[in-house]
């Protein structure tokens, strides 16, 4: 089964027994990125300079990034200046998020189970219900990253971007960072197919680690 670089990431945050997400706010970037690169390498959007045009606006057939390319295009044309990546993550990241894990229980991946904290506030959890693309993503990250196996372009971005948020331990639990987070650098540094989707990676990277700073120091004032 084929999933989006916005779903990987989700499968990686959420805990397969609770359907917590591990990491949640890091997890909201990266799939908002994610997704965001995937219409990049579409050839639906251009990522350039920090900045975020619609180069095609046809849809792929997929229905989760049609969704998130009819929103950006929305967003994109209403804009009497160019639009910041920044900017689409932070608006994005939310959204985006609930969408894919919406996406995830259409397929049959997640089950979504309702319940009450305390008796009054309504929480949502996404335990496992098919583990199979779990399974051959964890094995297809440690092939690359543990094991040193040459990526291929959708893993190079997944690990570039799971590196910029911060996911390290999301996607290798139990293994210390400072043994993985060598080589998930040079893979998010490395060399790309094309170079529109390197500066892709680039600008998303950047964005990420700006919108990730804001985060942090506002929750620390």
């Amino acid at each position: 089964m084929a999933v989006s670089l916005g779903e990987e990431i989700m499968l990686l945050s959420l805990d397969d027994a609770t359907g917590a997400a591990k990491g949640e706010t890091a997890a909201r970037w990266g799939v908002a990125a994610g997704m965001l690169l995937e219409l990049a390498m579409a050839g639906r959007v251009t990522v350039k300079g920090g900045r975020v045009e619609v180069f095609d606006p046809s849809p792929t057939g997929d229905a989760l990034l049609d969704g998130r390319l009819d929103r950006l295009a929305r967003w994109v044309h209403g804009a009497s200046s160019s639009r910041k990546v920044t900017d689409w993550l932070t608006r994005d990241q939310a959204k985006g998020s609930q969408d894919v894990v919406d996406s995830l229980v259409g397929r049959g991946l997640v089950t979504e189970e309702k319940h009450r904290a305390l008796g009054v506030f309504p929480v949502r959890r996404y335990p496992e219900a098919d583990g199979t693309v779990e399974r051959e993503l964890r094995a297809r990250l440690a092939d690359v990253v543990l094991h040193e196996a040459e990526p291929d372009a959708r893993t190079s971005s997944l690990v570039a971007l799971l590196h910029a948020t911060g996911m390290h331990p999301q996607a290798f639990p139990g293994v210390p960072r400072k043994r993985i987070a060598p080589r998930m650098a040079r893979i998010a540094e490395g060399h790309w197919a094309g170079v529109s989707v390197g500066e892709a990676i680039r600008d998303v990277r950047a964005a990420i680690s700006a919108v990730t700073l804001v985060t942090v120091l506002t929750v620390v004032t």
